[in-house]
């Protein structure tokens, strides 16, 4: 399985002959544009969890000839954007729901702001959880109610993700909560069963280093910060190997 870096929570993902791309607001690389003009592809499915300009970019219009499907979280149905793409290749999912074709398999979770997070199976039966901007949002400066409001919030959508597996976690680790940015990664990765994490939601921020804490919890699994748009990875189920 390759992982490209796009931006921000931006990924290509090819696995054999089926690319899915999440959150593409911006492409710097140019890494989805050479994808689809290669065409080495039998499926396309591009997903969008929510409709913050940070993981819903416009531009991604322009795979519609090709594309099998644009699968999106439910509040981006309400936006003027989104009118610029073609209705009938459009899926909008809902929180806890389920959509599947002939090739892929996708439930949608809760988030913590706004939209959902996305478990995709693909037809090697490998699964990928992109959490969009489900975290642990727990800013430095906030009020002490604001601050107890998203800690409940996070553990009880955390709780309704049962006994998540996946084989690639895509998490927030947003260095812009300080201290605080690895809390709702802990958490994840304890109560779930993932076999690898990649942080997101990092732009302008170093390559994130694990704390102790995390790297505990996560008994020991592959993790990949990404920083440069274009970066590559493949994961072959127990590593991840420079591309």
């Amino acid at each position: 399985m390759e992982l490209i870096y796009l931006l921000n929570s931006g990924f290509l993902i090819r696995d054999e002959r089926t690319l899915l791309i999440f959150d593409d607001y911006e492409d710097p690389a140019g890494i989805a544009d050479a994808a689809y003009d290669n065409g080495d592809f039998d499926n396309l499915y591009i997903f969008a969890t929510h409709a913050h300009f940070d993981h819903f970019g416009t531009h991604i219009r322009a795979y519609a000839r090709k594309v099998s499907r644009y699968i999106f979280g439910n509040d981006i149905k309400h936006t003027k954007r989104v009118k610029i793409f073609p209705t009938k290749k459009i899926t909008y999912m809902k929180r806890y729901t389920e959509w599947q074709d002939d090739t892929i398999k996708v439930r949608s979770f809760d988030s913590t702001d706004v939209g959902v997070s996305f478990l995709v199976e693909l037809p090697s039966g490998k699964k990928i959880f992109h959490a969009g901007d489900f975290n642990w949002w727990d800013w430095e400066d906030d009020t002490p109610e604001n601050i107890e409001l998203a800690e409940k919030i996070f553990k009880r959508q955390l709780k309704r993700l049962g006994d998540l597996e996946a084989d690639v976690a895509f998490f927030p680790v947003d260095g812009r909560l300080g201290l605080s940015q690895e809390k709702g990664a802990i958490d994840f990765a304890a109560k779930t069963k993932i076999k690898s994490f990649v942080a997101m939601h990092r732009v302008d921020y170093p390559i994130w280093e694990p704390s102790q804490k995390f790297l505990s919890v996560s008994k020991g699994i592959p993790i990949w910060s990404p920083i440069k748009p274009g970066e590559r990875r493949i994961f072959d189920g127990e590593k991840f190997l420079e591309d």
